[in-house]
């Protein structure tokens, strides 16, 4: 198969890491795959590293038409059958673009965030693609209802995570634990993810805050984003210092997220099927986790973690200090999370459910 997918966001995420990843899954299937993408944008160079041939597009409504013609142009060059869009504008562009030159067109959705209700969603969802893909299943059920869908023309398609990227050296993994003065006795409870105001940061500092005078329990924050010096300034209003420990960005992370004994993602919004709990899973590693979006599908109340409310500080720190009661609990969960990761939400699974879709007729 010939596949395009476009991509007017201008920044480099999960979302822009999602596309590159399966193009270069598809690629090794034996597929061809172009990419049009924001012109300057976050994608731009990691997709020519990886060696695809990339458009560059100034992706605006000012310029709709001219995309529009540049579009049909490299369909018709690189006799493309299937258009996989990802964000509203060049989901809008690229899909007249296929209704005009007859392609296969699969829109998908990363946010967990509702859709406009009215005309414009049920065109964009309903009208322009053949099948609507979304990151959980509580998405693909949102869109199912907003953009009147047919059950067969939605579904939820994790991103799934690389076992080959997730090994970790144990002697590493010891060192850095040492390196930020956690002691083996002790436990490190933590998260990764990009710093913003809904992932729950403040909430894992205030149950810290509640279990600050418990002697063997350390947190670790990893990652970076335009939240973190909010959540520094939190940090030390709480008087955090010596129990909480920030590691700013990390370019590979998973010696971090190996160090942790439990895993919390904390958010109250937006949240798919996360891949820092995916690859925490993998690791075997407890989860807490609110039920916000696809968190629920990972995090199985009492089984391969315990799941909480949102913005709710206690009732983290309850679910805490039950995992530092009943330390048979941890290995327990973790085994069964690395379980469900392996039989459901690999890349391979990705990839393969992926290329059903552009394959059915």
């Amino acid at each position: 198969m010939k596949i395009l997918h476009t991509e007017a966001s201008p920044g480099w995420g999960g979302q822009e890491l999602r596309i590159l990843r399966e193009a270069e899954g598809m690629r090794a299937k034996g597929h061809e795959v172009i990419l049009v993408v924001q012109k300057g944008g976050g994608l731009v160079a990691p997709a020519r590293e990886a060696g695809f041939v990339v458009y560059e597009t100034p992706f605006a409504k000012k310029h709709a038409l001219g995309i529009l013609f540049k579009l049909a142009y490299i369909i018709y060059k690189h006799r493309i059958e299937i258009i996989n869009t990802h964000s509203s504008l060049d989901s809008w562009i690229a899909g007249v673009a296929g209704k005009v030159t007859r392609r296969k067109i699969i829109r998908t959705r990363h946010l967990s965030t509702p859709i406009r209700e009215g005309w414009n969603s049920k065109l964009l969802y309903n009208w322009l693609p053949d099948r609507v893909v979304t990151t959980c299943e509580e998405a693909a059920e949102m869109i199912k209802k907003q953009a009147n869908l047919p059950p067969e023309r939605c579904c939820s398609i994790p991103t799934g995570v690389d076992p080959t990227t997730l090994v970790v050296d144990p002697d590493e993994v010891a060192r850095f634990r040492e390196s930020i003065g956690v002691e083996p006795h002790e436990t490190l409870a933590g998260t990764l993810c990009v710093l913003r105001g809904w992932k729950g940061v403040s909430d894992l500092l205030g149950a810290a805050k509640i279990l600050e005078d418990h002697p063997h329990l350390k947190w670790l924050i990893v990652g970076g984003g335009v939240s973190e010096d909010h959540f520094r300034k939190e940090w030390k209003e709480f008087g955090l210092e010596k129990k909480v420990i920030f590691t700013g960005h990390l370019d590979t992370p998973y010696t971090a997220l190996a160090a942790m004994d439990i895993f919390l993602l904390l958010s109250w919004a937006n949240e798919g099927v996360s891949q820092a709990s995916l690859q925490a899973a993998w690791l075997k590693k407890p989860l807490i986790t609110t039920p916000i979006g696809g968190l629920g599908e990972v995090c199985l109340d009492g089984e391969t973690g315990l799941q909480v409310p949102i913005q709710s500080p206690s009732e983290v720190a309850k679910a805490v200090e039950r995992l530092l009661d009943q330390p048979q609990l941890r290995p327990q969960m973790g085994e069964e999370a690395h379980k469900r990761v392996k039989n459901s939400f690999t890349l391979r699974h990705t990839l393969d459910r992926m290329e059903e879709i552009y394959q059915y007729k």
